[in-house]
């Protein structure tokens, strides 16, 4: 299969899903031994150029998601250059944005579905993780503009995001260590939306699949 076929098929979902586990699995263990933010960076590179294929065949789509992911990747290698939290913050709006947008148009083509298939629950699986992606943004974007957002001392502006992606996937399951924690109301009020969110996506997807495979099941 070729790289074209291959993104265009349903296993660009599954591809997608491998790279972001890897940013979650694979880059806290090179910080052991490696300077981490250029193996983070390049996970970032790669896990946005998978998640512009997965839009690439919708026009309403495309145009404002490669804008937001160019701006986001310059922001991103730009830091290297240029030490600036400006930078940093931009980045983290243009991952939120763009994020956002494959969301939406992962959203669009799930519930248009009629049957249940292995790009269908790829999709379910795939939602949930650039969900806390998404908040892993926010939540940089947070502590980037005021340091006080939570009861966390960090120096680099780049070891922030590492941070806070494990914080968002423990804020969405519900897992709660408690080893980091909101501090202004604004962090409050959207760690606990993401666990809301995260809880009510559980129930509403898992009850549509369920629903989906017992309606094609009758059919």
């Amino acid at each position: 299969m070729s790289l074209t076929s291959l993104m265009r098929s349903e296993e660009r979902f599954f591809i997608l899903i491998c790279l972001i586990l890897g940013l979650l699995l694979l880059v806290p263990i090179l910080n052991r031994f490696v300077a981490v933010h250029i193996f983070l960076d390049i996970f970032l590179t790669a896990i946005v150029a998978s998640m512009v294929y997965t839009i690439g065949h919708k026009k309403r789509y495309v145009i404002g998601g490669v804008l937001f992911a160019i701006v986001m990747l310059a922001s991103l290698w730009l830091q290297y250059f240029f030490q600036s939290k400006g930078i940093a913050a931009i980045a983290m709006i243009s991952g939120i944005l763009f994020t956002a947008v494959v969301i939406a148009s992962i959203l669009g083509s799930m519930f248009k579905s009629e049957m249940i298939n292995r790009e269908i629950i790829y999709q379910a699986i795939l939602l949930y993780l650039l969900a806390a992606l998404l908040w892993a943004f926010l939540y940089t974007f947070f502590e980037l503009v005021d340091p006080a957002s939570f009861n966390i001392n960090l120096d680099q502006p780049q070891s922030y995001l590492l941070v806070f992606q494990y914080y968002s996937f423990v804020t969405i399951t519900t897992l709660g260590y408690g080893d980091i924690t909101p501090v202004t109301e604004l962090a409050k009020a959207f760690s606990v939306l993401e666990a809301v969110i995260g809880q009510l996506y559980l129930v509403v997807v898992v009850a549509w699949l369920v629903g989906m495979h017992v309606s094609s099941k009758s059919r």
